[in-house]
């Protein structure tokens, strides 16, 4: 067996997989991850986790246990631990990655000087939430330009409910001067069409917030299926 170009002398000598690794790291370099496949960008990922195995079939076996790459991120520690090959320490690898995601769409956010990009505000609201086992409950706090003053995860909740105080979240917007918000939860089943119960928190919340002078934009319901705008269904 001759050896891959580049390679060391010893090349002939080393396991299969080796000529795979730099085969698919010269690929990420030429394309980039638009020319990858979500099981190669895993094994990209447990490349540096697992230097000395075949990662090819740990890779699609996560990928088919949970959907895609950004769900096998998203998972948590001790059901990615249930998958044979993935050590504690792989497992908080690839929860360092999702973190580092989160921080990155959550910079580019920040650094906007407007909120009228709603790509960002989307992108930004499924990187943290859509994967999340639980319902979660994110206020983004705007100022009179729409520029973000900050966005806090209000509370977290059961597969299918988080307890919302209307009052409590015109309070918290009080208190860093916000002058509007955009209201944000995510549906774990994946599906987000609004529930009745979405949309009377939302009126609940805006019959509050109208007369402290808070407008409220808009509420945006993200899964793994796509996300919903309450203001686009002009259910508010």
């Amino acid at each position: 067996m001759s050896a891959d170009p580049g390679s060391d002398p010893g090349a002939a000598d080393q396991p299969h997989y080796v000529g795979h690794r730099q085969r698919l790291r010269d690929r990420f370099r030429d394309t980039g991850e638009r020319g990858m496949a979500d099981y190669e960008l895993l094994e990209l990922v447990l490349f540096q986790s697992i230097p000395r195995r075949d990662v090819k079939p740990l890779a699609k076996t996560l990928i088919h246990r949970f959907g895609s790459f950004a769900e096998v991120l998203g998972a948590p520690v001790a059901r990615l631990q249930e998958i044979d090959g993935i050590s504690e320490r792989v497992a908080l690898d690839l929860k360092l990655m999702e973190a580092a995601a989160r921080r990155m769409t959550h910079g580019a956010v920040r650094q906007r000087t407007s909120m009228s990009s709603w790509k960002d505000v989307i992108d930004y609201c499924r990187t943290a939430m859509a994967f999340a086992e639980r319902e979660e409950f994110r206020v983004l706090f705007l100022d009179k330009r729409n520029g973000l003053i900050g966005d806090e995860l209000q509370g977290t909740g059961t597969i299918d409910h988080t307890p919302v105080y209307p009052r409590e979240v015109v309070r918290r917007a009080l208190e860093v001067g916000a002058t509007a918000i955009i209201l944000v939860h995510n549906h774990p089943s994946g599906d987000p069409t609004p529930s009745s119960a979405d949309v009377k928190m939302t009126q609940d919340i805006i019959g509050i917030a109208k007369p402290m002078g808070i407008a409220v934009h808009d509420h945006i319901i993200v899964g793994r299926n796509g996300h919903a705008s309450l203001r686009g269904m002009n259910l508010i």
